[in-house]
């Protein structure tokens, strides 16, 4: 059997990679070269349950969680835990971690051993009440819940860490040092999973500010170091540029810091014992359909918040024995399908206690062509209101299509379609040009309930007219 190194990435776009964003390209120097040199990439990969938990809740237990529950520790989703499959297969088990909500939602518990290092966003190990939070960006133009001291996350996180300067101390590189020290000292004891996940380029985006100003230079006013998860409107045009420059700078650091990992891969001579897997859970709006953020967070914001391609797009990029180096892969695939495809790359037969719901497209991956799944659709877990429709500001569904890209509850409540192939970020709502395109891209998405057992009521409020009433947006987490 072959080791499985599963690398996942926070707030990661697709287009990221290979300079392909339209308006402030990233510098993706190390994971561009291992997509050319080592690696196939999947071009229509596309997160399935949104966001953090239940995206890697898909993904360790290979069922689909968005039409069942939303975010909640892993136990109360499914008995399967990739961990713990691999484990009875003969497999060391390891988990490496920033992201601060996988330890909340308990997924450390069937790894032989779990690491964490602490102080991502919400997260406080330590206080340090003696010294002041300092303000770093005006109220209105930041995200304004949850407070601490009545401080939001930009400030508090940058409290917790001590105001960290450069490069060495973010977590980006903790982490991948992290991980690397690990490979050097467990490379011999095979087959290992080794889960690394990176919580940057999450927010708040503060990179060493040297790194920004390579993308925006000339820019003198107060950093914009995190979205207001609301309208774009909140910026000036200076001020939203900064922002992207920030997210900027903080996804080449995560490429830098990859970049170490893969390059220890390939000083321990893995690659060819190892199946290596590089994916994030979802991306970011950016200013893109007048939004910034990945869901709708703010007072004064009442839209619905469809799953576009900013946000469900996402980078997927695996290495393993007989899969081709440099390889392009066409098809569609989500989250619940990583666990069956690893496992069928890397020989490992898991034993799953629960019948796994994703298939794998192993055979695609090594045959570099050929498809996989039909359509994509990324949901959100979102309790109705009370007249059964979908609450007001809710995080809604998304189709991807060969031709078309799908909301039936788009921004305004009525059904948005666009062109992706011409229209890869959908900003060019063709609904009221191809209506009759409508019904059957609607009717893939009850077919994607049925065939994932969908709740009756989940089924209903997608049958209906989802009309808006008042209520809450799903939170992407306790905070």
């Amino acid at each position: 059997m072959l080791n499985i190194i599963l690398l996942i990435t926070d707030t990661y776009r697709y287009d990221n990679l290979q300079r392909r964003a339209p308006t402030m390209p990233v510098r993706t120097p190390h994971l561009d070269r291992f997509a050319a040199e080592q690696a196939t990439e999947v071009h229509g990969f596309y997160t399935g349950s949104f966001p953090t938990i239940p995206h890697r809740t898909d993904i360790a237990t290979g069922r689909l969680g968005w039409p069942h529950y939303g975010w909640q520790p892993l136990e109360l989703s499914s008995k399967n835990h990739a961990a713990a499959l691999l484990r009875a297969c003969g497999y060391a088990t390891q988990l490496i971690a920033d992201c601060p909500h996988l330890f909340n939602a308990r997924f450390q518990g069937a790894f032989d051993a779990a690491f964490q290092h602490r102080g991502q966003e919400g997260d406080r190990p330590l206080l340090h009440l003696n010294d002041p939070i300092e303000p770093v960006m005006p109220l209105a133009k930041t995200r304004q819940q949850p407070l601490f001291r009545n401080a939001p996350l930009v400030d508090t996180h940058r409290w917790t860490n001590r105001y960290n300067q450069y490069e060495a101390e973010t977590f980006a590189a903790r982490t991948s040092g992290t991980a690397c020290r690990w490979l050097e000292e467990n490379h011999r004891a095979e087959p290992f999973f080794l889960w690394v996940d990176f919580f940057d380029p999450h927010e708040p985006w503060d990179p060493p500010e040297y790194l920004v100003r390579r993308y925006d230079p000339e820019y003198v006013g107060t950093p914009m170091l995190h979205p207001n998860y609301g309208p774009a409107s909140a910026y000036t045009p200076a001020e939203l540029r900064n922002l992207r420059a920030h997210y900027a700078a903080e996804a080449e650091l995560v490429d830098r810091c990859l970049g170490r990992v893969l390059e220890k891969i390939d000083d321990l001579d893995l690659w060819r014992r190892s199946v290596v897997v590089v994916t994030s859970d979802h991306g970011v709006s950016l200013g893109e359909h007048q939004r910034t953020g990945k869901s709708n967070l703010h007072p004064d914001d009442p839209r619905y918040w469809p799953i576009y391609p900013d946000v469900g797009h996402v980078p997927f990029l695996v290495a393993a024995p007989g899969v081709p180096a440099g390889g392009s892969l066409a098809a569609f695939a989500q989250p619940v399908d990583v666990l069956p495809t690893v496992t069928a790359l890397a020989g490992a037969a898991v034993a799953p206690p629960e019948p796994l719901q994703g298939r794998s497209f192993a055979d695609a991956l090594r045959a570099g062509r050929g498809t996989h799944r039909e359509y994509v659709v990324s949901g959100c877990h979102c309790a109705a209101a009370e007249d059964g429709g979908c609450r007001r500001r809710a995080v809604t569904p998304f189709v991807v299509t060969p031709e078309w890209g799908y909301a039936p509850l788009g921004a305004n409540g009525q059904p948005e379609l666009y062109a992706l192939a011409a229209d890869p970020l959908a900003e060019h709502n063709l609904a009221a040009a191809h209506p009759e395109k409508l019904p059957a891209l609607h009717a893939l998405l009850l077919a994607h309930l049925r065939a994932h057992q969908a709740p009756a009521q989940v089924c209903a409020l997608w049958e209906r007219d989802p009309a808006a009433a008042a209520g809450s947006p799903a939170m992407d987490y306790d905070g």
